[in-house]
């Protein structure tokens, strides 16, 4: 069973991105990503911080602005519009979940599509699904990564996707059977309907658990020498302590699995250097300034 060790792939993205920010600042543009926070979550406000200290490790600007959670949800469009309008803005991301008076949606397409560093933008996902997307998805597409750093081919291999959010199992799906490199694979998607979950995830070379229940996928559910890839994110109390665990059951699955990616380490540190990534991307495509993407 082989590890695919996310911090180190990510590291390697990171490194590659910092030097894509050195390039735009020779050419006197300063890559800015805006973060807008308008929840009272404190994992939200943590996911923030997180953010803003990846974009200082690289050399990119962090712009955090903070909507009070007792504000109109007017407020909140009208900051979005203010940073689409600000030129010296490259990436603008949204926080999510957002408070109950916010329309989702419709924060989702008041941001720039060209702006739109997370892909959230309707503009954006048809443009995935027609197969030519201007940003991934941060998580789909660190998967991709992950799986091409582990020599993962994926033409021609059964692939279930178990999950079928925006933010991860619909676009994961349409990367994994869309043209091209990361692609070419036969995908199903499974979710929270699906008779007989087993029976698919068993005859799957590949499978992506993003259903956001602990440790759902156990051993009997795949085939030996699968590759499993564990979006999952869940803290779980054990022995009196709290934990974090994915949706895969890591020590059963790893016996079996030919490649598994860990939680944590494995999948977050993608979807936050893909973002860093994303957010180049967006200036150099702004101001016309060619970078050798990593």
């Amino acid at each position: 069973m082989t590890d695919i060790d996310g911090n180190a792939v990510a590291a390697e993205i990171r490194d590659g991105v910092a030097e894509c920010v050195e390039t735009l600042q020779r050419e006197g543009v300063e890559p800015a990503l805006a973060t807008v926070l308008m929840s009272d979550d404190p994992a939200s406000e943590t996911y923030v911080s997180m953010k803003q200290n990846d974009c200082e490790e690289v050399g990119i600007r962090g712009i955090h602005v903070d909507v009070d959670d007792d504000a109109p949800a007017q407020e909140l469009y009208d900051t979005v519009d203010e940073l689409n309008a600000d030129d010296s803005v490259h990436g603008i991301l949204v926080q999510m979940p957002v408070v109950d008076q916010v329309d989702t949606r419709r924060v989702l397409r008041s941001v720039n599509p060209a702006k739109d560093v997370d892909g959230f933008h309707p503009e954006n996902v048809g443009r995935l699904v027609a197969g030519n997307p201007r940003f991934k998805p941060c998580t789909p597409h660190g998967i991709q990564r992950l799986l091409a750093a582990a020599d993962v081919d994926s033409e021609g291999k059964e692939a279930v996707v178990v999950g079928r959010s925006d933010i991860v199992g619909k676009p994961m799906a349409n990367l994994l059977f869309g043209r091209g490199e990361g692609g070419n694979a036969t995908t199903t998607v499974c979710h929270s309907r699906t008779d007989d979950l087993a029976s698919h995830t068993r005859r799957a070379d590949i499978v992506v658990a993003a259903a956001g229940i602990p440790e759902f996928i156990t051993a009997d559910m795949i085939s030996e020498d699968a590759t499993v890839i564990d979006v999952g994110i869940n803290r779980v109390e054990r022995d009196g302590e709290s934990t974090l665990v994915g949706d895969v059951a890591y020590d059963e699955v790893a016996d079996k699995a030919g490649a598994i990616t860990p939680v944590p380490g494995g999948v977050g540190p993608m979807t936050r250097a893909m973002l860093l990534y994303n957010t180049v991307k967006a200036a150099s495509e702004q101001h016309g300034v060619e970078i050798d993407l990593p």
